[in-house]
């Protein structure tokens, strides 16, 4: 029984821009075990949110193949890929993404609820997770009350509201300031120490990318280990 959580393999990806065909991904290589921290560096148009939008099953890549937990995304139905995502994945992106007119623990709750989890069991699991991560206080705080540190921790939370093994994050500091930034990245460190989540995470941040176990360049269409 393998620990790998993620894999993604010989994949390729291309759009259309008029005419012409844009190679973005021409054979993409990576293992993500439980537990493992990586960084995915590169630089701005060279595909990384292409790339993690594929490793999410948010799209499918051209050719090759990527597994969560040994599911392949390729051969599922859309339906079967949403099941996988809310299952297996926690997504956290630059800009927080959540539903302003919901409050901080409706916010978290969402996945679980989406998940087919009691509404009072799904409540109190989003208490204890805005407890982790310091936002006690916070609990009927609607977004637009909320400062861009504790909107992204409530972000952070709800990307592991279903005890996800790959939690994928695009720029989760890109939007804050240099102190909020260091609290979010101490939270992303304190937080995979605790349990056997993996982390993605897209960054241009070095001092995030150098906390990570693993760092990878993404040039010419292709991940390179540094």
């Amino acid at each position: 029984m393998t620990d790998r959580v993620l894999s993604c393999t010989d994949v390729v990806k291309s759009y259309r821009q008029g005419p012409d065909k844009v190679e973005v991904l021409t054979g993409v290589n990576l293992q993500v075990n439980a537990g493992e921290r990586i960084a995915i560096i590169g630089a701005s148009g060279s595909g990384k949110s292409t790339l993690l939008n594929l490793l999410g099953g948010l799209d499918i890549a051209d050719s090759g193949s990527v597994e969560i937990n040994g599911q392949s995304l390729q051969d599922s139905s859309e339906f079967q890929r949403g099941v996988i995502r809310n299952r297996y994945l926690g997504f956290v992106y630059q800009f927080h993404h959540l539903l302003p007119e919901f409050d901080a623990v409706e916010n978290v709750a969402m996945p679980l609820l989406i998940g087919k989890a009691g509404k009072q069991q799904a409540k109190q699991a989003a208490k204890a997770l805005l407890e982790k991560v310091g936002l006690a206080s916070r609990f009927t705080h609607r977004p637009a009350e909320l400062s861009g540190g504790e909107r992204q921790r409530v972000a952070i939370a709800r990307s592991l509201a279903n005890n996800p093994s790959c939690v994928l994050m695009d720029e989760p500091t890109g939007n804050l300031d240099r102190g909020n930034a260091q609290a979010i990245q101490n939270l992303m460190l304190e937080l995979s120490r605790e349990s056997s989540t993996s982390f993605i995470v897209v960054t241009h941040d070095s001092s995030v990318a150098e906390s990570m176990d693993s760092i990878y360049e993404l040039s010419n269409g292709k991940l390179h280990k540094q």
